[in-house]
């Protein structure tokens, strides 16, 4: 496979992660491109870039999560590759496709890789067909009953979650049900997907 180098990089975040991709790259001779909101037209990042765009917008939803403006910043300032740094686009499908579409490269995992560690019920399949140790799914039935010998506590889990939202730990079968209907209502809000699974939850768990 042939080898395809980077000279121009389009950081596509703010902040301290902006920063440091920003040094990594410069190290490395790549010019970097940043952008940036109105909100944060004078933020610390902009410092760090070669050459800095705005994207327009008070608010993430209107500038940093706007993919094809990140796509068009890209192409028209030459350059190679996007970086979505952590948060933003970085777990988002749609737009690695779309950077890739453009004839760039996208600086992070596959769309594929994205959608399916995005779905944690996926995600935990595809490890365990790995032979990777997972805490296992607990099966509920319509109804909203378990099997009699599931063990208590258990967790609640979004499967399109994270950042701790869409999260219940049941203590008892008789928290089950509201259980439920409360995290996936949280994770119907927060994410557009009131998916929830169960799963054996680990007291004091660290990792």
């Amino acid at each position: 496979m042939a080898t395809r180098q980077i000279r121009r990089l389009l950081i596509a975040n703010r902040g301290e992660i902006a920063i440091r991709i920003a040094r990594t790259a410069r190290d490395r001779g790549i010019s970097c491109v940043g952008v940036y909101s109105d909100a944060d037209s004078t933020s610390l990042h902009l410092d760090s870039m070669d050459v800095a765009v705005a994207l327009g917008g008070e608010t993430a939803a209107e500038s940093y999560l706007r993919i094809d403006a990140i796509v068009d910043a890209a192409v028209a300032n030459g350059c190679d590759a996007v970086h979505p740094g952590y948060g933003f686009l970085a777990e988002n499908a749609e737009a690695a496709r779309a950077v890739e579409a453009a004839g760039l490269m996208w600086v992070g995992p596959t769309a594929e890789q994205i959608e399916l560690l995005g779905d944690k019920v996926a995600a935990k399949r595809a490890a365990e067909e790995s032979g990777v140790p997972t805490t296992p799914i607990i099966e509920v039935a319509a109804d909203g009953s378990t099997p009699a010998d599931v063990s208590m506590p258990a967790l609640v889990k979004a499967a399109a979650g994270g950042g701790g939202r869409g999260i219940r730990v049941v203590r008892g079968p008789e928290d089950l049900a509201s259980s439920f209907q409360s995290a996936s209502a949280e994770a119907e809000a927060a994410f557009g997907d009131g998916t929830v699974y169960l799963e054996r939850y680990v007291e004091r768990g660290r990792h």
